[in-house]
């Protein structure tokens, strides 16, 4: 399995080890998605500051307005945590070089 290959299969099976927890097992409630957070982000829950994130989240996220996060409705946080830290990244990069 290459790394990118173990990178998705990761990010895929931790949504479900979250997800079964109120036995769904194909979505993420919003106590799931907070204990998803809280654990597997810590240092974003950390930076922003805000008590109301987890429901800031679930209404952004929540396309179909069912109170439940599927893995599609999940994605775009993954994705845009992730082209925030690669800016940060190149930003790094930059000093790095000066």
């Amino acid at each position: 399995m290459t790394h990118l290959e173990h990178c998705m299969e990761t990010l895929i099976t931790t949504f479900h080890h979250y997800a079964v927890q109120d036995g769904d097992g194909k979505t993420l409630s919003k106590k799931e998605l907070k204990k998803l957070i809280e654990t597997e982000l810590p240092g974003f829950l950390k930076a922003q500051n805000n008590p109301k994130l987890v429901d800031c989240i679930m209404k952004d996220l929540d396309l179909n307005k069912d109170d439940k996060l599927d893995f599609e409705e999940f994605l775009p946080l993954i994705a845009g945590l992730s082209l925030a830290c690669e800016k940060m990244y190149n930003l790094h990069q930059k000093k790095g070089k000066k």
